[in-house]
């Protein structure tokens, strides 16, 4: 069945308060894609971001991210008034999150909404907490001793709570029981209102595409809670760390950081703890896009400490036998492998045997080398097109850097230039590629909200490899208009998806 959708992450919707949220904006936006004849909304990852705002690099891979509460929805409850809502600076520019004033505003309103909420009585509030303990209990009480600690990661916490004694967990959960308490209706809200959009989105004929980063943040609860299924040695330090090679992108490869999988214990558990991270995925979302997808064939793993990716080595993931094990325990779920980069014959027959679609970026099909097998003519059927994913420039700005033979592949694919020379108008230029997307034979075809909009590299989300200038851009109130989505309509209707 051929569909289509938007990637728009959550945090770049308008709203009153700085960030995207779960506000009326979102429910607008789910009534402008059921317009624009979408099928499908794809997301970033929801977890709460640390301290290069990226949602790659979580605290947690089972919680949700507290700036997505939505305060109006506080206000309904009577737990703040709009007064209070409207005292704290969550920043001015429409345009652009401010994540340190969101950060320095936001927990204090939600501390005052849970002062004011008495949620301990409420009967569904403990039924949750019961349902998540198994992830909850460790988060809460980490989010609580990391404010102890004044934010630093739990590897320079004290001895004793670094290492989790029973002594010293008993000690810490009395010390800060009402801080555990204020994390969890953090969760408990974060839940029931994401559970709320995401039914709207799905009666409205609209399914969610989330994603699963492949590894967790070592400054994470994840790890803190949970040595055992990472390599570290006995003081709980990695022993090797996540990143990827030099190539052309990068001569000194790229330094992720994150700890990496002890792959042994996880095959002997039985991939427990994958499954229950996998089975929340599958709650929170219609589909799942796992990222480094490869990474489950054969992962780079790069001495700790080393400055640059360079002196990494390979080895070998879990391969088949973990999606095997996720097909019996949780059934046939739908799943996208971003399996983007180099890719060895062994990811490919992973990939192929798993059965799950991969996906196409036009903005790497015009290398005038090589034939690309991101070029449309090359797709089989069983794939997800995307013109540009958050790792890549906008349309328009990807192509007014391209030069050369490359732009004239381009061009020529795509007729931007006519049999005189002339340029196709630049507001064009986005929609052919649109164009290509739609009309290839790929099941399912993703544009990202920025290339509908037309804009350039100042509506970027993020450029791998650097920090603090990321995830920051937002869409207009009043941008995704009806002219728009009736647009897009067409376009979609042209080429039966």
């Amino acid at each position: 069945m051929r569909k289509s959708g938007i990637l728009m992450p959550v945090s770049s919707l308008p709203s009153r308060y700085g960030i995207g949220c779960f506000s009326k904006e979102a429910y607008k936006f789910i009534d402008r894609l059921k317009e624009a004849g979408q099928a499908y909304w794809q997301i970033l990852p929801l977890g709460p971001t640390s301290y290069g705002d990226s949602p790659y690099q979580s605290f947690s891979t089972f919680a949700g991210n507290p700036y997505f509460i939505d305060p109006e929805d506080l206000v309904e409850r009577g737990y703040v008034t709009a007064e209070q809502c409207n005292a704290y600076d969550f920043g001015t520019d429409i345009h652009s999150v401010d994540y340190g004033k969101i950060y320095k505003s936001r927990f204090c309103l939600l501390k005052e909404a849970f002062e004011n909420s008495h949620i301990e009585e409420d009967a569904d509030f403990q039924t949750f907490i019961e349902e998540n303990a198994y992830w909850l209990d460790d988060y809460a009480l980490y989010m609580a001793v990391k404010d102890g600690f004044r934010g630093i990661c739990w590897a320079a916490w004290e001895e004793d709570i670094k290492m989790r004694t029973p002594e010293a967990m008993d000690r810490y959960r009395r010390k800060y029981e009402r801080e555990i308490v204020f994390y969890q209706f953090q969760q408990y809200l974060f839940r029931v209102q994401w559970d709320k959009l995401k039914t709207y989105a799905n009666d409205n004929g609209i399914k969610i595409i989330g994603d699963i980063p492949i590894y967790v943040a070592f400054d994470s609860s994840d790890a803190w809670a949970n040595p055992e299924l990472f390599q570290f040695d006995e003081n709980c330090e990695p022993v090797a760390v996540a990143g990827c090679p030099p190539d052309a992108f990068s001569a000194t490869g790229q330094l992720w950081g994150n700890p990496l999988y002890r792959w042994e214990h996880h095959r002997e558990t039985g991939y427990v703890w994958w499954m229950q991270r996998l089975a929340a995925c599958f709650e929170r979302y219609d589909v799942v896009r796992i990222d480094h997808f490869r990474g489950f064939d054969a992962y780079y793993a790069i001495p700790n400490g080393q400055l640059t990716a360079e002196n990494g080595h390979w080895e070998q993931g879990p391969g088949y036998d973990i999606f095997r094990t996720m097909k019996e325990k949780l059934g046939e779920k739908e799943v996208i492998a971003e399996d983007l980069g180099f890719l060895t014959p062994s990811v490919i027959e992973l990939v192929k045997k798993s059965g799950y679609p991969g996906m196409k970026v036009l903005q790497f099909a015009f290398d005038s080398r090589e034939e690309s097998d991101y070029l449309p003519h090359n797709y089989t059927r069983n794939c997800v097109v995307y013109t540009g994913t958050h790792d890549n420039d906008t349309v328009l700005g990807w192509y007014d850097t391209l030069k050369g033979a490359d732009k004239k592949l381009c061009d020529d694919y795509l007729r931007l230039k006519n049999a005189d020379g002339e340029s196709v108008p630049r507001e064009q230029i986005p929609w052919e590629f649109v164009r290509a997307a739609m009309s290839s034979v790929a099941d399912l075809a993703i544009i990202p909200m920025q290339d509908y909009l037309g804009l350039g590299s100042e509506a970027r989300i993020n450029i791998p490899s650097t920090l603090g200038i990321n995830w920051k851009w937002r869409m207009g109130n009043g941008d995704f208009t009806k002219e728009l989505a009736g647009r897009i309509r067409s376009m979609t209707k042209l080429y039966g998806r």
